[in-house]
């Protein structure tokens, strides 16, 4: 049996930053990365730095419902290969309980037929402002 799939309600952006500063605490809704060669930040699209050096705006988001344990194999795998072979591209995050994967907007409702043909449960959230 496949997890069940929730679709955010929210417009999201994937930002490259020069700094990743203090005030991104402040965002409801971000995942933020640093390694030694860059920065990077997902978050509402109506919360973008201003400061931010590039951003591919237009992305939606799935969550994997559930909290996922570590010796779990094969999740995040199914997924993108399902998203794959109907030929849509993905950005993928985790956090330390689950993964999400990002869509361009424009190809959200055939990634929910690509899924939802191989067994995912698909739901839907209302908007998370202030979460």
């Amino acid at each position: 049996m496949q997890p069940t799939i929730e679709v955010l309600d929210r417009e999201l952006s994937v930002c490259k930053l020069s700094t990743a500063d203090e005030h991104l605490a402040e965002l409801p809704f971000y995942f933020l990365s640093r390694t030694d060669k860059e920065v990077s930040l997902v978050c509402d699209t109506d919360r973008v730095p201003g400061d931010s050096v590039d951003r591919v705006d237009g992305w939606s988001a799935f969550r994997i419902s559930g909290t996922l344990d570590f010796s779990l194999v094969g999740i995040l795998s199914g997924i993108t290969t399902a998203l794959a072979d109907a030929g849509i591209g993905l950005f993928a995050v985790s956090t330390y309980d689950t993964d999400y994967v990002l869509v361009k907007r424009d190809d959200l409702e055939r990634a929910i037929e690509a899924l939802s043909s191989e067994g995912y449960g698909i739901t839907s959230s209302a908007h998370l402002s202030g979460a």
